[in-house]
């Protein structure tokens, strides 16, 4: 275990590092493997992009695209060109967030390395998210400037606390955009920002059990820790590998799958918007992919289809997101010949900390906590338990939990440890098996959806009273989103206004939190204080 002191700073616009959790309230961090000694300065772009083009690595290429392919020097000269901008005609201090907002595109993955080297807080944001969702974001992270693809502006222009400084890119390419200010922005080198180790360079959020938005804030070593963890101890990268997968760049899964673990040794990552089964399985055989990131719903749906497409080049399959059913991993086995790689991870430790490959792969089981972490299963008073109890998973590594400004950081954190919100269990050999989350967050085709954030859009129907919203099994997405309404007088349930609600919802919250099952109540179970009994709900 190794203490780390806190070296100077290299952001002059103080907000994160004064909005981070009281030390005492951290996680226990280890950094027992020599590959996580890293120095006091560190800017993690320059390392993973900088030192590629050091190593010779100019020629190769570094992203796939349906638009064409850029090499490693021209991602570095977008890069650059973008942080000029950054820091020259849009005149960001460092330490200032910069809202992301984009699909897997070249530009986007430029986009966040450009903020990283340019000594700027990275805040990206998934794709689908509303006016009403990106607002809190925007307000919570005190955001500076945003990027945003033309393509996703609607529900950026509607939201509040929009900055001042918004720039549009993959557009028409008019006066104001970012390809424009690009284009006038000096050919020369970006010099990367001299920034600590421990300098927050990233606020990813992820929705709490209530709904409102959580920001972890993660340092320019965690980038590169989760680069020398999970892909180096089970995946074994390769400079040849090629990635593809379905994850958002704004998507701890997706930025560390596609972007950040190629560039640590130098690989290619294939970027596409919009991927279904089918085309997911068309880019695997036409880029000839070594490695896919993707949820159990994809491989279930892609299994059937595989014998079509020519996979001879796919050697590693990687599932996270969401419990991997065993007739999942046994049916993409059977029709590809691969082992499924498990792993369970969390946008508070960044990325995967549980799983196994290849003889380690134990059918049921998530795996064993890979190289540089640890976790073991606590009783409800913060105790271990041993083999074949089922109880709370809770991990620590060189990652860990530090919420910005948020009083849940006590809830996530306990001795130490953190507390995933997973219950498992452990077997005798030390492999963790899966059992139930033990909060109220549903888990759909991988997506992490609040129930509660759920039921406040439906409240603000007209004709809704009251509701609960809980997770429902299912074997295609492992769970749905059920939805249990009350109507206000004056109004009757029926299959037409189901349909008005759901719609409803897709139109408040990104469309993948909607209500796919709702069902009328007459009333919701509730305590003689009041509570809604959220397990009698699952019940029915």
């Amino acid at each position: 275990m190794t203490a780390i002191a806190a070296p100077r700073s290299g952001h002059e616009d103080g907000f994160t590092r004064d909005h981070l959790p009281p030390r005492g309230l951290w996680p226990e961090l280890c950094f027992d493997l020599p590959e996580l000694q890293y120095p006091d300065r560190l800017n993690c772009a320059a390392e993973l992009l900088d030192r590629a083009i050091a190593r010779g690595w100019g020629d190769r290429i570094a992203i796939h695209a349906a638009t064409g392919r850029w090499t490693y020097a021209q991602l570095q000269q977008q890069v650059d060109r973008i942080a000029h901008v950054l820091r020259g005609p849009l005149g960001l201090r460092t330490g200032n967030r910069v809202l992301l907002r984009g699909a897997n595109h070249p530009m986007m993955a430029a986009c966040v390395l450009a903020v990283l080297k340019a000594g700027l807080v990275a805040v990206p944001t998934m794709p689908l998210l509303r006016a009403r969702e990106l607002g809190a974001i925007l307000g919570k992270a005190q955001v500076n400037a945003v990027l945003c693809a033309d393509a996703l502006r609607g529900e950026l222009d509607a939201a509040e606390h929009l900055p001042a400084t918004v720039s549009y890119f993959n557009g028409a390419g008019g006066p104001d955009s970012l390809e424009s200010l690009m284009r006038d922005a000096p050919a020369t080198d970006f010099a990367p920002c001299d920034t600590s180790a421990d300098d927050v360079c990233l606020i990813s959020f992820t929705s709490g059990t209530t709904g409102i938005p959580k920001g972890t804030m993660h340092f320019h070593r965690d980038v590169l820790a989760i680069c020398d963890c999970f892909p180096r101890s089970t995946l074994k990268t390769r400079h040849d590998d090629i990635f593809v997968g379905t994850p958002p760049l704004a998507f701890t899964f997706g930025l560390g799958g596609l972007l950040l673990f190629p560039l640590r040794v130098g690989a290619a990552t294939v970027l596409l918007e919009k991927l279904t089964p089918e085309t997911l399985l068309q880019a695997i055989a036409h880029y000839q992919a070594t490695i896919c990131f993707t949820a159990p719903t994809f491989y279930r749906q892609m299994a059937p289809l595989a014998s079509r497409y020519d996979l001879a080049a796919l050697r590693k399959s990687v599932s996270a997101g969401e419990a991997l059913p065993l007739a999942t991993r046994e049916a993409w086995q059977q029709a590809t010949g691969l082992r499924m790689i498990d792993g369970i991870g969390a946008t508070e430790l960044l990325h995967i900390f549980i799983s196994a490959a290849d003889d380690e792969i134990r059918p049921g089981a998530t795996g064993k906590p890979i190289p540089g972490y640890q976790a073991c299963v606590l009783d409800p008073d913060g105790h271990p338990l041993g083999p074949g109890v089922i109880g709370r998973l809770a991990v620590k590594g060189p990652t860990g939990c530090r919420y910005l400004a948020d009083g849940r950081q006590r809830d996530y954190v306990i001795n130490g440890w953190n507390l995933t919100g997973d219950a498992y269990e452990m077997d005798a050999d030390g492999y963790f098996f899966y059992r139930s989350r033990t909060d109220d967050m549903i888990i759909s085709a991988g997506y992490n959806i609040a129930g509660p954030e759920v039921e406040d859009a439906l409240l603000r129907h007209p004709a809704v009273a009251e509701c609960g919203v809980v997770g429902r099994a299912d074997e295609e997405r492992g769970q749905i989103v059920e939805a249990f309404v009350v109507l206000k007088a004056g109004f009757e349930g029926s299959d037409a206004l189901a349909l008005e609600l759901q719609e409803f919802v897709k139109a408040q919250i990104a469309p993948y939190k909607y209500p796919r099952a709702l069902r009328f109540m007459a009333a919701l179970p509730r305590t003689e204080t009041g509570k809604l009994q959220r397990f009698k709900l699952r019940q029915e």
